[in-house]
């Protein structure tokens, strides 16, 4: 949330006045915060064709000093299959933002209950919003513990502690390492196979999490991990100008985009078809022009305008006025402006209408107001009615945590200033043997487009053979229509399985 601006009074006083010090901060003491809120309620379900009877734990968990003074309550739903085995997988994941709770993953794909909105790309409309059983929930192979990061979801700081204290890309990972470190100690499952699961800028939590486990002696080693709209390399795919990687990566997910809607030279054609030829167009022709700048020669323009249009479905007078350089906040109000339309950023399947229809961007994403209420209704039901978890906090399932995040990685300037935490990942391959990562991108998504994934983790110092793939027909959260909710959880399954 944005602070209120303070005001400054000045008080007319002596010259030789001075204001007294500063009171001192004075930490809270245990015994001044209450016990950490917790549920344990019993269920049971048939996931992936498995009828599991399972625990489940909503409830905080206290992140201390070393001092033992409570700093933060960290909220968590645990789903433990019933007769604990120390060594059945369990699965900690979580979704982005910064400032996401895990509502998205947890009612939307994974959890063992799901809002039902629809499958086809339109609005959710208004309550009450089916909540029902899900039985592609990954509990018949493994434990799920979905975490609220500080300032996401019921979890908070406690006491005097600064919430800043949490808000930043390793200071975040180092909250979130010290809950699953902290989690594995109370439920004796130190040797259990673990996978770390993110969606959004959550896949930017997961490599900066992994660091944090892997990244010490003190290891907490991984079997694997789990991208689902991933975002690791931040510079590469900013709207800056100069930045001429941004048009390269975005210009795949127009032309799935396009021929979805019917538009350009590729209308009507399968996703993948499409994609597969518009990448091999924007790092070979497209790219050689973007590079040359001003000395692209006037024929060799022409050639890439015509062909950038037929990719993209922009008429080729827009695209000469916008030097073949087209962002996402421009193509989605121009691709549909004919109809009156925008499409969505999230997941460009979906349409909206804006008070003017000759904006230069939209007003909204189509994608996003056409989901959260669904989403928002279904995790406080779901909390407060099955898992019994009484609260009077509202759960934040977006907090506008971004424009106070530390986005700074360390190490020196080119660390700040290049933000990228795919060498994380890198890394942590080399060092672990039985490491693997699974990335899930959709199509249709321009939050964190397919492109840029397979570009961040294609550089020098990976293993390919051990990053898996796959891709969905919808977007950002490819699970809110119905076969790709199925198809991911069936690849995940396996994922999970062959380890």
């Amino acid at each position: 949330m944005r602070h209120a601006l303070l005001l400054l009074a000045l008080i007319a006083a002596p010259a030789i006045a001075q204001d007294p010090p500063p009171a001192p901060k004075v930490a809270a003491k245990a015994d001044d915060i209450p016990p950490p809120n917790v549920s344990v309620t019993r269920h049971t379900g048939v996931f992936g064709g498995q009828r599991v009877a399972y625990t489940a734990t909503a409830g905080e968990t206290y992140l201390k000093a070393d001092d033992g003074t409570p700093r933060a309550a960290i909220f968590s739903v645990a789903y433990v299959k019933d007769g604990r085995d120390p060594n059945r997988p369990v699965t900690f994941l979580f979704n982005g933002g910064p400032g996401s709770g895990s509502v998205w993953l947890h009612m939307g794909a994974f959890g063992p209950k799901r809002v039902a909105i629809p499958s086809d790309a339109r609005d959710d409309g208004a309550p009450p919003y089916p909540i029902v059983a899900n039985p592609d929930s990954l509990l018949d192979v493994t434990d799920l513990v979905f975490i609220d990061p500080v300032g996401t979801g019921f979890s908070h700081v406690l006491g005097k502690t600064d919430a800043k204290d949490f808000y930043g890309v390793t200071q975040d990972a180092k909250s979130v390492a010290q809950f699953i470190r902290l989690w594995l100690n109370e439920n004796g499952r130190w040797n259990a196979p673990k996978y770390l699961g993110g969606e959004s800028y959550g896949t930017t939590r997961s490599a900066a999490v992994l660091n944090q486990l892997e990244g010490t002696y003190n290891d907490v080693s991984l079997n694997g991990v789990i991208l689902i709209s991933t975002v690791l390399d931040f510079a590469a795919g900013a709207d800056t100008p100069g930045n001429e990687m941004t048009y390269i990566l975005n210009l795949p997910s127009m032309a799935a985009t396009a021929a979805f809607h019917g538009k350009g030279g590729f209308a009507g054609q399968p996703a993948a078809s499409v994609v597969a030829q518009a990448r091999t167009w924007a790092t070979g022709p497209y790219a050689a022009a973007l590079l040359k700048g001003n000395a692209l020669p006037a024929t060799e323009r022409t050639a890439i305008r015509r062909d950038l249009s037929r990719y993209t479905g922009i008429s080729e007078g827009y695209l000469e006025q916008a030097d073949l350089r087209v962002t996402p906040g421009r193509f989605y109000k121009e691709l549909l402006r004919d109809r009156g339309l925008t499409v969505g950023r999230l997941d460009s399947r979906y349409t909206g209408k804006d008070f003017d229809a000759a904006g230069e961007t939209p007003d909204n994403d189509p994608s996003f107001y056409g989901i959260d209420g669904g989403y928002t209704a279904a995790i406080n039901a779901y909390a407060r009615g099955d898992l019994n978890y009484r609260t009077d906090r509202s759960y934040v399932t977006i907090g506008s945590l971004g424009g106070s995040w530390d986005w700074r990685l360390g190490g020196g300037r080119d660390n700040d200033v290049y933000m990228n935490v795919a060498p994380y990942i890198g890394k942590a391959l080399r060092e672990n043997a039985g490491l693997r990562i699974f990335v899930g991108q959709g199509w249709y998504d321009f939050a964190t487009p397919f492109f840029a994934a397979e570009y961040a983790l294609s550089r020098t110092g990976y293993d390919p053979a051990r990053i898996q793939f796959e891709y969905y027909d919808a977007g950002h959260m490819m699970y809110v229509r119905d076969q790709d909710r199925a198809k991911l959880t069936r690849d995940i399954r396996a994922f999970i399985r062959g380890r």
